[in-house]
Order: structure tokens, then C-alpha cells, then sequence
């Protein structure tokens, strides 16, 4: 059955079914028409006109011309600026030796800069390795060594963190730094000596993007990274075809709730976005970015969160879409100085990657007049898998949405064995054209989460009987702050790193805005000190600061276990009721 509504909805609503809608906007002929191709093997739906890879994609974009495609600050990049920079960039690299199956890195903020380079390098069949901007030196460098990275891309703030360590690795040739006011040694180059700062991009030469010409949809494209709840961080290998496919599914999405409320979807309208999630996560570079290419869109760049910023952005661009996180949308709804900017430009705002609460779902219709979103996917899944939006959220706002026509979704038993029936409780399936090869160079793990075109998500959840998803309990061990990922077995063995520390767990702690925030709890050896502060550090200077513990507690004995010897993490909740209050 589907939860009350938030609001009170056409009692005529929906008009249109979810399958009829999928008949209708499918049919042959149609805009998200399906073909079935046989993918590593799988017979899969996908989108038939989907872009073929992502060169096609740029080649397209071009056709925007003048339109502003990137602000940031005060720098305005058109659609035909971009294209110049991009073609300009793919030849440089080709010039380096760089070609199809290379791995080329990039570690930068949200800057004007991040489209260029991945466009360009993904453009020649280059393996773009998008890096956690936040991660330390340590953690860049693992990343760096695992992928086999051959070119780097940095800003100067990134690069002021991995210099000393860039010579140390085997695989790199070559660094480009971009922004960087000081010196750099001999062998870095500055990107601005190769393509010139985004201001001068209008100017470069009027030349075709030269992309390789045997690129199809199933070569490789990206790997993005993501921490498993074991062991170091495994980079998901996702393909041309993944990050397309995000493209159809978003346009189809919106379609759908027109359709369901009884109105024809409107022509496409170029719509301006405030994106302040960062580029190195899958929900930003495929989930929202490939969209914004594709659709024509302007995309505004902050240089960090603020929501001051935020809604000065919003009012002086007239911002039509945002979101990101539920933080973003809480922010803005409780900020003191709201009333100060005009906000009504805002049409939609959606967010996934953490908890939220109906409530959300309720102020963004009654108070901006915007139309909630949300969704479900995972890096695995290159992001989109399911999406909610409109009627449909704000009628179940605890779901996640149905898949999209091209997903499939099952249940399972906790062995993998058995499809579990509508409404039980299981692990989630998910199949797809969206749904990436593997993890890169760790055939084991690849073999343990990915099954004939199937991905274990390792998320429990169920279905109802139209098919809308209910993610029940997250993948174990998995906190997520604000849509950070934060793995407890990463943080954790940074604490059993430490000398007094004999016995720890991490565990997640409700925070209103954030969805949840990191807590530890330690047992210290006989005779050894420690205090919250000392811990906190040490993990501060061994991993992001977003994954630092923002509450420690301290107990007598070692921590209670199961059978099996895990942790009994629901049992330590109750040492941090102050924080949870």
C-alpha cells in the first residue's frame, strides 16, 4: 500500500499508470524507444537512442553554441568554448602518447576545467580516474598506484598536497596543474600553457574533436572510486554505455511524471543548475552533469558550499534546479536571511546519497514551490537505477522510486538463492545497462558482487506491488554523512592503528541535516591512555576530515560480539543518546 500523502493530492492522481506511461513513451518510434543487446553476454535493455559513447555526446553539445554552459565566479564558459578546449586538450594528449585504455587522473575541485579534461580524455578512449578531492595524500596515492594512472590533472591546492610524493610513483609520466600562482619544478606543465585559462577557450582555433575512431559503447570509460566495507578502496569500472544511459533515464523520469498527472511533457527549455556536489561522485558526473551536456543546460559551480552564496546564486542566475544532498535543501528551508532573496526560480530540487526525512519532501513543495526528488543508485551503478520525483515522491516519501524501464530490480535471501516475493525484506539486485564491469584489477571481489549482469548491492530493501523501491537498511558498516560515504573498517583500522587502542567500532549517529555522522567506540589496552581529541587527530591526519569521529566514548571491556565474533554495533547506539538527541 502506498504511505498517506504529505499533501493533499487531485484525488484523480495519477492519471496515467506507471505501465501505461512506460508503453506510451517507449512505443517504437518513440523518444525512450528500447532495443535489447547482448552486454558481456547478458541480453539487456537499453536506450535505443542513447548517445553511442560520450564523443558523440560533445559532438552534439556543439550545437548550443553561445549558450552558457559553466559559471564559475566570474567566469562564463559557452557550449562552443568548451567544445574548443575540449578538441584543443584531446589533441595535447594524443600528443603525449596518451591513447585508448590509458588512465588519466583527475583531482580538482568543481571547476570549469573538470568537463574539459574529462571529456577530453574519455574523447580518445583514455580511462578517466576521477579522485576524491577531499581524500589525503596517502589516500590519493593509493589511488594513483591502484589505477596505474599515467597522466595526472591537478589544481594547485591538489598538487600542494601530492608534490612530494608524485615521484615516487612508477606508472605517472606526466602532471598538469591548473591554478597554480607558484612555481612549478621542470616536467610539470600548467594546463593553462596548453589550452589557456577558461577565459581564453572562445579564442582557440576552430577545430573538430578528433576522437578515436574504434570508441563503442562497451569500451571502457571511468573509474570511480568506492571503499568497500573491507580493505582498501575498489575502483569501479564503468564504460561509455553507463554514463549514456543516465542521460535517457533522467529525460525519461521527468517525462514519466508529466504523463502520470495527465499532461503532455513540454518541449525541452534550456534550464540553469546549481550543482554544488562534487564532480569525483558518480550522482554528479553521470547522474546530473552527462544530463546537462545533453539537454543544453547552464551548470553554476560554487567554490564551496554556503548557503548565503547559494541563494545569491539562485536569485541572480534564476536557478531552476539544485539539490545534491538533503543538507542542501535543509540549509536553504532554515537559513535566517531566506526571506532576503527571491527564490522562486527554483523548480525542482532532488537529492539522494543520504537519509531523509518526509518532512523534506513536504517543505520543498509548500514553501519554495519546487518539486521534490530523489532516487536511488550506487557507484556501481553509475547512479541513476531508480528515480522519484513530483506526485509520485510526495505520495511515498519514504520510497526511493520505481527502476527505470531499461533496470531491473530483484529481492533476494541473504544466500543469493532464492527472489524473495513483493513486500519481504531482502538484499537488492539491481540489472542494467547502467551497471559497471566490475572493480578494477580485483577479480574476487568483481566475482563476489557481480552475477550475469547483476549487481549485489548489499543494500536491504523491498518492493511494493507497482514496483517502487524501499531501501530498508543500507549495505552494513556503511555511513553515510551528508552523501560522504564513510566505510567503518577504513576508519577503524586507523583507530587500531594506534597504539593504545586494542578494540573499536564505528557506527552512524542521526544528525537532522546530514542524514547521519560518524561515532566511535574504543577499548583501550591495560595501562594505556587516550583521550577523544588524541583519537580524533590521529584519524584527521590519516584520512579525510569527513570521516573523522565526531564523538568517541570510551568503555571498560572489550566490545560485545556475536557467534561469529562481529561486533554488535546496534548494542554501543545507546552510549551516544546526548548526540542522537
Amino acid at each position: 500500500m502506498a504511505a498517506e500523502p504529505l499533501i493533499p493530492l487531485d484525488p484523480a492522481w495519477p492519471r496515467m499508470s506507471l505501465a501505461q506511461a512506460q508503453a506510451l513513451m517507449t512505443a517504437p518510434g518513440q523518444k525512450f524507444e528500447m532495443a535489447e543487446v547482448a552486454i558481456r553476454g547478458v541480453p539487456t535493455r537499453v536506450w535505443k537512442n542513447a548517445p553511442p559513447h560520450l564523443a558523440a555526446l560533445v559532438e552534439f553539445s556543439r550545437q548550443y553554441g553561445d549558450r552558457v554552459f559553466t559559471i564559475y565566479e566570474d567566469e562564463r564558459v559557452t557550449f562552443e568554448a568548451n567544445y574548443r578546449a575540449i578538441a584543443a586538450l584531446a589533441d595535447r594528449l594524443r600528443e603525449m602518447g596518451v591513447g585508448k585504455g590509458d588512465r588519466v587522473a583527475l583531482a580538482m575541485r568543481n571547476l570549469p576545467e573538470w568537463p574539459v579534461i574529462f571529456f577530453a580524455a574519455v574523447s580518445i578512449g583514455a580511462i578517466l580516474v576521477p579522485l576524491n578531492a577531499w581524500w589525503t595524500s596517502g589516500e590519493l596515492d593509493y589511488g594513483l598506484r591502484d589505477s596505474g594512472t599515467s597522466v595526472l590533472f591537478v589544481d594547485g591546492e591538489r598538487y600542494a598536497r601530492m608534490a612530494d610524493m608524485l615521484g615516487d610513483l612508477p606508472d605517472l609520466r606526466r602532471v598538469i596543474v591548473s591554478r597554480c600562482r607558484g612555481d612549478l619544478p621542470d616536467g610539470v606543465l600548467r594546463l593553462e600553457d596548453m589550452i589557456g585559462a577558461p577565459g581564453d577557450w572562445a579564442a582557440l582555433p576552430d577545430a573538430a574533436l578528433v576522437a578515436d575512431p574504434t570508441l563503442a559503447s562497451d569500451d571502457d570509460a571511468t573509474i570511480f572510486y568506492t571503499s568497500g566495507t573491507t580493505g582498501n578502496p575498489k575502483g569501479a569500472l564503468g564504460t561509455h554505455r553507463n554514463l549514456a544511459t543516465n542521460i535517457m533515464s533522467g529525460g525519461y523520469a521527468g517525462a514519466r511524471s508529466y504523463l502520470r498527472r495527465g499532461e503532455m511533457p513540454p518541449e525541452l527549455t534550456p534550464k540553469t543548475g546549481l550543482l554544488v556536489i562534487p564532480l569525483f561522485h558518480v550522482t554528479a558526473c553521470s547522474a546530473s552533469l552527462m544530463g546537462t551536456v545533453a539537454a543544453g543546460n547552464t551548470v553554476v559551480f560554487m567554490r564551496k558550499w554556503d548557503p548565503v552564496q547559494a541563494m545569491e546564486i539562485i536569485q541572480r542566475e534564476k536557478v531552476a534546479l539544485t539539490g545534491g544532498v538533503p543538507t542542501i535543501a535543509w540549509q536553504l528551508l532554515e537559513h535566517p536571511d531566506r526571506d532576503k532573496y527571491d527564490l522562486s526560480s527554483l523548480e525542482a530540487i532532488a537529492y539522494g546519497g543520504a537519509p531523509s526525512a518526509p518532512e523534506l519532501v513536504k517543505r520543498i513543495y509548500t514553501e519554495f514551490g519546487a518539486l521534490p526528488g530523489n532516487g536511488w543508485g550506487m557507484t556501481e551503478t553509475m547512479a541513476t537505477v531508480t528515480s522519484h520525483s513530483s506526485e509520485d515522491y510526495l505520495n511515498r516519501p519514504t520510497s526511493a522510486g520505481p527502476p527505470v524501464p531499461v533496470a531491473d530490480l530483484k529481492i533476494m535471501d541473504a544466500d543469493g538463492a532464492r527472489e524473495l516475493p513483493v513486500g519481504e525484506v531482502g538484499e537488492l539486485w539491481a540489472k542494467g545497462p547502467m551497471i559497471v564491469k566490475g572493480y578494477w584489477n580485483k577479480p574476487e571481489a568483481t566475482a563476489e558482487c557481480f552475477r550475469d549482469g547483476w549487481v549485489r548491492t548489499g543494500d536491504l530493501a523491498k518492493l511494493d506491488e507497482e514496483g517502487f523501491l524501499y531501501i530498508v537498511d543500507r549495505a552494513k558498516d556503511i555511513i553515510i554523512r551528508g552523501g560522504e560515504n564513510i566505510y567503518s573498517s577504513e576508519v577503524e583500522d586507523v583507530l587500531y592503528a594506534h597504539p593504545a587502542v586494542t578494540d573499536a567500532a564505528l557506527i552512524g549517529i542521526p544528525h537532522r541535516t546530514l542524514g547521519e555522522e560518524p561515532a566511535a567506540v574504543v577499548h583501550l589496552a591495560p595501562g594505556r591512555q587516550a583521550s577523544e581529541a588524541e583519537l580524533q587527530a590521529w584519524v584527521r591526519d590519516r584520512l579525510a576530515g569527513f570521516k573523522v569521529p565526531v564523538a568517541i566514548r570510551f568503555v571498560p571491556e572489550t566490545l560485545p560480539r556475536n557467534a561469529n565474533g562481529k561486533i554488535l554495533k546496534k548494542d554501543l547506539k545507546s552510549l551516544f543518546e546526548e548526540e542522537r538527541a
